[in-house]
């Protein structure tokens, strides 16, 4: 029998190709596994961290970004706890996408989910958008900001454990039975999310 404290589901949105699959599977399995499909549907695996000596498990949600599917992953939003938004950084297409994933996020989603917005394959040499852009973006939208490479590793583990780290807190803080519009009332939450004296995320201060 498991023990752990906390249970929270963390999805992953985002075009086809930008590495959800491999994002999940590095922090899961520790694999990056060489020319990964597309996946179909939704999958899921989870994984238990410990934060501050509490054990959290995580069920982390890989959803399919092709369009046939997404009626599908839309059923998903909903209970989510955070929402990793993510973006190749090497493909202009899938960052010109983002407005039609967050408006897709507003609609399903609860106002309370923890949005973070990341910016994948910064192994990569041929860069399209620059990580000014992407911290813009997110500032805009009051995401947090990460980039990532699964392949190399960077900062994989930092996104999924920090998620884990803010969604305990607020968990702790504040009665997650209680609608709360993070976009309304941002402030509120900057000082339990720690981002400006532990800058773990890019983007944490919002006009």
């Amino acid at each position: 029998m498991d023990d752990y404290k906390f249970l929270f589901k963390v999805v992953l949105v985002g075009n086809a190709g930008v590495g959800k699959t491999c994002l999940v599977r590095r922090f899961t399995q520790g694999l990056f596994p060489p020319g990964q499909g597309a996946t179909i549907g939704v999958d899921f695996m989870i994984k238990t961290v410990e934060i501050d000596n509490e054990k959290i498990k995580l069920q982390i949600w890989d959803t399919a970004g092709q369009e046939r599917f997404r009626s599908i992953t839309q059923s998903y939003y909903r209970s989510a706890h955070a929402l990793i938004l993510v973006y190749d950084i090497s493909c202009q297409p899938t960052f010109d996408c983002l407005p039609d994933w967050l408006r897709e996020i507003e609609e399903y989603a609860s106002s309370k989910v923890l949005r973070v917005l990341v910016g994948n394959k910064i192994d990569r040499d041929d860069r399209e958008i620059p990580t000014r852009v992407g911290e813009d973006f997110a500032q805009r939208h009051n995401m947090y900001y990460l980039e990532t490479s699964a392949k190399e590793s960077d900062n994989v583990e930092k996104l999924f454990n920090q998620i884990a780290a803010e969604l305990m807190e607020v968990r702790i803080l504040i009665d997650f039975t209680t609608p709360v519009n993070l976009r309304m009332g941002w402030e509120q939450y900057t000082h339990y999310f720690g981002c400006e004296d532990q800058g773990l995320f890019s983007t944490c201060e919002f006009p």
